[in-house]
């Protein structure tokens, strides 16, 4: 069984609740149902419309508030990141709920979709999957002084410092934290089975990952070149889909003129037939 969940924000203007999306929860029964990160993670609902596959905090609390406490969920990624404090809300939301979480990562947990993952009180990877860790990142515009610089890259520290926090508690024994640390500074690319060196992660030997597309790769500092040729694939794919909708529309407008310049000189026919019965010609 399947279930689609309205996602409504309340109008500024009107106050009312208007639709500004939806999420599904598939394959739902009595005793567990299923949560899709495929696509990138963003704060709010307003952002996750742009894309269905994208999800933010709002979206897994009405899917989590529509499950038994006791109902399981198994929860499926394939992101290449996104916002850290949204991410961190659906890691909390997902570490509250009383079922059991198996997560499974099919292609790639990047950024903090990697910190997701580790919500699962089971966390299951393809061999060949890609599981990423590194520092916060923020983009600057605009005009700014030591003070706001200092203040910026203070905030970053603190989101480190959480981040850090929630890798540790999933650690392998012997794992450091400043192991830990030190390969989110360079911003560290592991294979499902490197990663599994390092956090509490079953392997999956003989699985297919699954591709990935991001708008966050090009942020990122050493992201694999196969992950950027799919992007790429992605892209020439949702271009080749706009042009072709874009001809098919053309062809229908000008199917639409022909038609229209066919009624027009049938109409001017019938007009001089008229006229010429009437000897007004």
């Amino acid at each position: 069984m399947s279930k689609i969940l309205n996602l409504q924000n309340k109008d500024t203007k009107t106050g009312e609740l208007k639709n500004v999306g939806k999420i599904e929860i598939k394959n739902q029964t009595e005793e567990k149902a299923e949560l899709y990160f495929y696509g990138d993670i963003v704060s709010d609902s307003w952002s996750s419309w742009w894309a269905d596959e994208d999800k933010c905090p709002q979206d897994v609390s009405d899917f989590l508030k529509e499950l038994e406490n006791s109902q399981n969920v198994d929860i499926y990624i394939n992101s290449g990141g996104g916002s850290v404090f949204g991410g961190i809300a659906i890691y909390s939301m997902l570490k509250r709920h009383k079922g059991k979480k198996t997560v499974h990562v099919d292609g790639l947990a990047a950024s903090i979709a990697s910190v997701i993952a580790l919500a699962g009180d089971k966390v299951i990877i393809p061999k060949y999957a890609n599981f990423m860790i590194h520092n916060p990142l923020t983009f600057l515009f605009g005009g700014y002084n030591a003070k706001d610089l200092n203040e910026i890259v203070g905030a970053l520290e603190s989101c480190k410092e959480s981040i850090l926090n929630i890798y540790m508690d999933h650690a392998n024994e012997g794992v450091t934290r400043e192991e830990i640390s030190e390969l989110m500074n360079q911003e560290t690319w592991f294979t499902g089975e490197k990663a599994a060196e390092y956090f509490n992660i079953d392997v999956e030997e003989e699985f297919e990952a699954v591709a990935c597309s991001s708008n966050f790769f090009d942020k990122y500092k050493n992201t694999p070149k196969n992950l950027f040729e799919e992007n790429k694939k992605s892209d020439e794919n949702q271009k080749l889909d706009i042009e072709e909708i874009a001809n098919k529309v053309l062809l229908h407008l000008q199917n639409q003129k022909e038609d229209d310049k066919k009624v027009e000189n049938t109409i001017e026919k019938e007009k001089e037939d008229i006229l010429k019965d009437l000897d007004l010609y």
